[in-house]
């Protein structure tokens, strides 16, 4: 009988401590709206991607030739939104710290035009290179990558 009561308690113990799953799930204040990103590829065959930004670069890769370690050299990247909708850039990440990007934080319209500057400090670095960054934005997919590459000769 005690073990019974035991077993009983803690039961009761484990159903109680379980929290019912919260329905409405909070929004992060700073996240993008997903009102203009639709599904491209639907049930019935036909392309749904209307309102989606899209980016189209000049040049995707820059690549800088040979430079000496301890350089620190920037690059233009120019694009256009050629998608039909606003185009919010939300991140730009650098795959390690020596790769410094600077994006618009303002969105850019259909048609619009943007700059992304990224900056490669080769200190500390040398041999062949091969950097990305990484941008963060509401086209579809959500992600882009541009590369920086190049060869930095020792001191």
């Amino acid at each position: 009988m005690r073990k019974f009561t035991c077993t009983f308690a803690i039961l009761l113990l484990i159903a109680s401590s379980c929290k019912q799953a919260d329905n409405n799930p909070v929004k992060p204040p700073d996240a993008i709206s997903t009102e203009v990103v639709t599904n491209p590829a639907s049930a019935s065959g036909t392309n749904s991607k209307k309102g989606v930004p899209e980016f189209k670069f000049e040049q995707e890769t820059w690549d800088f030739g040979q430079i000496t370690e301890g350089e620190k050299i920037s690059f233009a990247y120019q694009f256009t939104n050629v998608g039909n909708a606003e185009l919010v850039i939300r991140a730009a990440n650098g795959s390690c710290g020596c790769t410094v990007p600077e994006f618009p934080k303002d969105p850019i319209p259909a048609g619009g035009k943007g700059i992304i500057n990224v900056t490669f400090d080769s200190n500390g670095k040398t041999g062949m290179q091969h950097k990305t960054v990484t941008l963060i934005s509401n086209t579809i997919p959500n992600t882009k990558v541009i590369n920086v590459t190049g060869e930095v000769l020792p001191k």
